[in-house]
């Protein structure tokens, strides 16, 4: 697939950018080669070959899960300006 730089124009005006006149040429000849590789891996055959999670073949190391912090909701509600009933309250913002 070949991008006309009408088409690169197109895009830049879509995505809100502003692209000098000098550089439409270049981004065409580059992004029609990305389109290119695009078409190439779709040509790809895939038959039997499964779907990956992950391309190695590893296991993730996992942590415990331990409590490391200590509660401090009674530290904290101490110095807030309004608390009830181990909630925080605020004022109202919408009527």
């Amino acid at each position: 697939m070949s991008l006309s730089p009408e088409n690169i124009k197109q895009v830049a005006h879509l995505a809100r950018l502003e692209l000098p006149a000098d550089r439409i040429g270049p981004y065409a000849e580059q992004l029609s080669n990305i389109m290119q590789l695009v078409d190439q891996l779709s040509n790809a055959d895939t038959q039997g070959v499964t779907p990956m999670a992950h391309p190695l073949a590893m296991h993730q190391r996992l942590r415990p899960d331990a409590v490391t912090e200590s509660d401090r909701r009674e530290a904290f509600q101490a110095i807030a300006p309004e608390v009830d009933e181990g909630v925080y309250l605020v004022p109202k913002v919408i009527e």
